[in-house]
């Protein structure tokens, strides 16, 4: 890489934002450090980032300049070699881990260990890990001076719960609304989901939206599914499979985080189509591929006077690449939900969502809409 311009600094007066990442030592969350830090230097473009779009200017989202980072994760690589990994796969660019090591260092001393691990007592109750986590944020808002600070969870999938307990999603969850932090989940995990969150997550004094990030597969379903509808043709089957490897591949080779995975995936079609059509998706874990991941779709359906056609479709792509600008994008507009007293669910982030809270739309083009309106809404608080 050629010239390396500075990073902006922001000024005394500027407010900084923390975010805080669940997972902050793996791909995704690499991937939103490094990006935010080298598209504010002016390294690289905001490719893929909404909130850069014009609908978004004059809103009031926090800068990139004025994120700070920090997280839980249960492993101890540094994100600066962590970086160097994804480089050396082709996920981020040549150079890019040396250009902004200094952001990346930073960001590594605000992380601190989480848990439980699966299988594992390290003899603390909910209550008392809830605790040490909400501590670990505060501490980390107080101690960077920061004006606030939201709560990403890109942690790797875990299985539906099939018990009563609080998984670690949901103890995160239940940490960031006791730290009076906004929350995002933007994975299949249970998070506020969990039933015993319920109370909790209807009486927040703070905005959260979740779950599960739509980044490839069921993005492609969310504008497929209503076009078949609105074109009036009927959907016989719609089928789906998933090569991808690294944390999310071995994760998702676990059958029942593959089930809630793919729960979101079949929810789109549901509500797009109107009904689920015959059909399954199917995730290999192919350990090889690393970051990278190829989704197949093959649709049957009828048209006029019964002829049969199908359309397939492929979609391949990097995981990390894709969800990270997504990443920044919530956390920005939670953010900023935040600022201007909003409080509870926000359906109106559902463009991101395979499964948006609130009863919304599914088709994305109705969704964008929606987030447009919101952008509005948070440009003239009333």
């Amino acid at each position: 890489m050629s010239a390396e311009p500075s990073l902006p600094t922001p000024s005394p007066a500027t407010p900084r934002f923390g975010v805080w990442l669940v997972g902050a030592r793996g791909s995704v969350a690499t991937t939103a450090i490094a990006g935010c830090a080298a598209v504010a230097a002016g390294l690289h473009p905001p490719t893929g980032m909404v909130t850069e779009t014009a609908p978004f200017t004059d809103v009031g989202l926090p800068t990139l300049s004025s994120l700070v980072f920090g997280g839980h994760d249960t492993v101890d690589c540094p994100l600066p070699k962590r970086a160097e990994h994804l480089a050396a796969g082709g996920v981020l660019p040549h150079g890019l881990p040396s250009a902004v090591a200094a952001e990346l260092a930073a960001a590594d001393q605000e992380i601190r260990p989480g848990g439980p691990l699966p299988g594992r007592d390290d003899g603390r109750t909910q209550d008392e890990l809830i605790e040490t986590f909400a501590t670990d944020i505060r501490d980390f808002v107080r101690g960077r001076g920061l004006a606030g600070a939201v709560v990403v969870n890109v942690a790797s999938t875990e299985p539906v719960p099939a018990d009563g307990h609080l998984p670690p999603s949901s103890l995160y969850a239940a940490a960031a609304l006791r730290a009076g932090c906004p929350y995002v989940n933007f994975t299949p995990s249970s998070g506020l989901h969990h039933s015993a969150l319920a109370d909790a997550a209807a009486t927040a004094d703070v905005p959260y939206a979740g779950r599960d990030g739509k980044t490839g597969q069921t993005l492609l379903r969310s504008v497929l599914g209503p076009m078949f509808l609105q074109r009036a043709l009927a959907v016989r089957a719609w089928s789906g499979t998933n090569l991808l490897g690294g944390g999310d591949g071995a994760a998702l080779a676990d059958p029942a985080a593959a089930a809630a995975k793919n729960a979101g995936k079949e929810r789109v079609l549901a509500d797009t189509l109107g009904a689920a059509p015959q059909g399954e998706v199917h995730i290999d874990d192919v350990p090889a591929l690393g970051d990278w991941k190829t989704a197949w779709d093959h649709i049957a359906f009828d048209g006029f006077l019964g002829a049969r056609m199908v359309l397939q479709t492929t979609w391949q792509g990097c995981d990390s690449a894709l969800a990270a600008p997504l990443v920044l994008d919530l956390a920005r507009l939670l953010l900023r939900a935040a600022e201007t007293g909003l409080t509870g669910p926000r359906p109106e982030l559902a463009f991101y969502f395979k499964d948006p809270d609130g009863d919304t739309s599914a088709a994305l083009g109705e969704q964008f809409h929606a987030l447009v309106d919101f952008a509005q809404q948070l440009k003239d608080p009333r």
